[in-house]
């Protein structure tokens, strides 16, 4: 069929002519296991999540047998009602302005360092960087809980004269285990991006005269913005999503109660137990998340750049 031909042609001999997808089974092969996987794990919870908020359980006298029944938004009114809950939001947002930018600013200077010429031994502190992530929460919590404790430091010196688990410094003292955990883990995303960027950018800018401090500030910081900004969205997830650790130091101190955080109010209503509460608690909380995370993307991502 001639250029002129085809251009003349009717919609329907085009639409024969393009080449058919011949890996639809193999896709559909590929792609079922995690649909499958993340509709029974994901979306299925969420969604009986969702369900569960709007129940209630109504009694008959105060012996009656209990029954759920459609409760509409009564759960989600003694939510915004709740006190304790909103003050371990606060708790935790106070400690995400201070904690993040201290953890990420570590993760970029570590990168930085990986990156440099000047370096020696990359691949060791590559590893000994990222070697802390590879503890579990849990143990990483009760290790620095041994460490904090006055009693059952090593470091008695210190601890006997600061009080690692007081009120006023328990929360910064799990602000230092969340940031030896997870300063490697974001390290090692932001040197990833680093390494993507093209060589002959920094040729180019040792020939104009650029030392590598410059170079570190003018080019490297630039381009890695998106890994930060990435990164930065995890560590808000991740810190309204605290519970390994207020949990563990529950056991070392009296000042972390039992609605510390909000997963942790969220633990403990659904002990009581109060599911429907809980699951309510649990929607306004990613509610929370996605909101604070979708500001912060807009915040640095403004419109037209």
């Amino acid at each position: 069929m001639s250029r002129t031909e085809l251009l003349n042609a009717e919609p329907a001999v085009l639409e024969n002519r393009k080449p058919k997808n011949k890996f639809k089974k193999a896709i559909v092969l590929f792609v079922a296991p995690f649909g499958v996987l993340f509709l029974l794990f994901y979306l299925a919870p969420i969604s009986y999540a969702l369900y569960q908020s709007f129940l209630k359980v109504d009694r008959q006298g105060t012996f009656g047998k209990a029954k759920e029944v459609f409760g509409g938004f009564t759960q989600y009114i003694a939510v915004f009602q709740n006190g304790p809950f909103w003050e371990s939001i606060g708790r935790v947002f106070l400690f995400g302005v201070v904690q993040v930018p201290v953890m990420l600013g570590l993760a970029l200077l570590f990168a930085l360092l990986l990156d440099s010429p000047l370096v020696r031994g990359k691949k060791f502190f590559r590893l000994a960087f990222f070697v802390p992530y590879a503890v579990p929460g849990v143990i990483a919590a009760i290790m620095w809980g041994f460490l904090y404790s006055p009693n059952l430091s090593p470091f008695t010196d210190v601890t006997s004269k600061i009080d690692f688990l007081s009120a006023d410094l328990v929360l910064w003292a799990m602000a230092n285990v969340v940031t030896w955990v997870f300063v490697g883990y974001n390290m090692l995303i932001i040197y990833s991006s680093l390494l993507s960027i093209p060589t002959e950018i920094y040729e180019a800018a040792r020939l104009d005269g650029a030392g590598q401090l410059r170079i570190a500030l003018s080019i490297k910081i630039p381009l890695v913005t998106p890994a930060i900004v990435m990164t930065a969205i995890f560590s808000i997830i991740g810190t309204l999503q605290l519970l390994a650790e207020p949990q563990v130091f529950r056991t070392f101190s009296s000042a972390v109660n039992s609605t510390f955080t909000p997963n942790l109010a969220v633990l403990t209503t659904s002990s009581i137990p109060n599911i429907h509460l809980a699951a309510a608690m649990s929607v306004v909380l990613a509610l929370t998340t996605f909101i604070l995370s979708f500001a912060f993307l807009k915040f640095t991502h403004p419109k037209g750049n």
